[in-house]
């Protein structure tokens, strides 16, 4: 094994690199609630384009948008059914019991921040707006990374040289694609697991999806004049809302335990 003088630490030193991991501590701790009132404010404080004054072209830029998220919603998926890894831990503080390196964990330091990277790209499309891509994307991405940079510091305190190699090993996002195929083929896939820890992200993207489609048409025709096809699009929230109460309902009650 090498001794940690021998390995490359792929990090920045100094006062940026102190900043970030000073910053992504805080982001972690109130990620959840701190995103979502940045997201609340990127909304009321921006608009949605409507380019081309075009229908069509707004409709293909809602399924782009949410082929996009569902794309990172199955990275999650397969990550959770996979080799989970939690590192939440008491009053939001870092925690890691093991360093998992198992399943989309080979091939992405980061396939969760990864997956959740692309449902806020999703959304954004499904939004369209310039100033909210501005904004939105460069906050997120910003707020990731030092939560990112913040979970290295505190896991290569814990695993030491048995971190740096696997950080010298794994990129730090975007997935590698070579043996991926073996990796998703080997072993099963946790469904019960997957519901238990992922109903409440999919009810919670999904029906901030359905919603800001709403909005852009309330905020491009107005409710009167789109008073019909929005009641349709909010039809949709009734499935989702189902969802969400009858998995709530099954954990609860200890019927998704494995």
């Amino acid at each position: 094994m090498k001794s940690m003088s021998e390995i490359k630490i792929p990090y920045g030193t100094g006062f940026f690199r102190k900043s970030m991991i000073t910053i992504g501590n805080t982001l972690f701790r109130y990620r959840n609630t701190m995103f979502f009132i940045i997201g609340f404010v990127l909304i009321i404080g921006t608009k949605p384009e409507y380019i081309f004054e075009s229908t069509f072209y707004d409709n293909c830029m809602d399924i782009a948008g949410f082929t996009v998220a569902i794309i990172g919603q199955v990275l999650r998926a397969l990550v959770i059914g996979k080799d989970y890894i939690k590192r939440g831990g008491r009053d939001n503080k870092m925690m890691a019991n093991r360093l998992v390196q198992g399943g989309l964990f080979a091939h992405s330091r980061n396939p969760l921040y990864f997956g959740n990277i692309l449902i806020i790209i999703g959304l954004g499309i499904i939004y369209n707006s310039v100033w909210g891509y501005i904004t939105a994307y460069s906050f997120f991405i910003f707020g990731y990374l030092a939560i990112v940079m913040a979970e290295e510091d505190f896991l290569r305190t814990k695993f030491g040289v048995e971190y740096e190699e696997y950080c010298n090993r794994v990129p730090r996002f975007i997935p590698r694609f070579a043996g991926i195929r073996s990796t998703l083929s080997n072993g099963g896939f946790d469904w019960l697991r997957f519901l238990r820890k992922e109903y409440n992200m999919i009810c919670i993207w999904v029906g901030c999806a359905i919603a800001l489609r709403i909005w852009t048409e309330i905020l491009h025709f107005g409710y009167t004049a789109r008073k019909w096809d929005i009641l349709a699009i909010s039809l949709c929230l009734i499935p989702i809302f189902i969802f969400y109460c009858v998995t709530r309902y099954l954990k609860k009650h200890k019927r998704l335990s494995t």
